[in-house]
């Protein structure tokens, strides 16, 4: 059973405004090869970062509300954690109460 979750993540500035877009995909392709879907992407575009995290003060926000298995959110986070296209992550579940 799928659970509605939340993913933030954050691509660093090194990465050419261009190949954003290959970014995002790329992470809508692990989530859908984990069986979840996408059902909105809202990208933020180029931001000041709160603080610097690896000499970055700048980043592109994209964020995604998905319907996921739980059982795969940590396969998930680790193919996140393994690219050197993203900088930070974070997956909210939504409709806990």
């Amino acid at each position: 059973m799928n659970h509605e979750y939340e993913l933030g993540f954050i691509i660093p500035i090194s990465v050419p405004e261009t190949e954003v877009p290959a970014v995002v995909t790329t992470v809508r392709e692990w989530v859908e090869a984990l069986q979840g879907t996408v059902t909105n992407v809202d990208n933020w575009g180029r931001r000041r970062l709160a603080y610097p995290i690896d000499d970055y003060r700048e980043g592109y926000y994209v964020f995604f509300k998905m319907s996921y298995p739980p059982q795969a959110v940590p396969e998930l986070e680790r193919q996140m954690h393994l690219s050197d296209r993203i900088i930070r992550h974070l997956v909210v579940r939504l409709d806990e109460e």
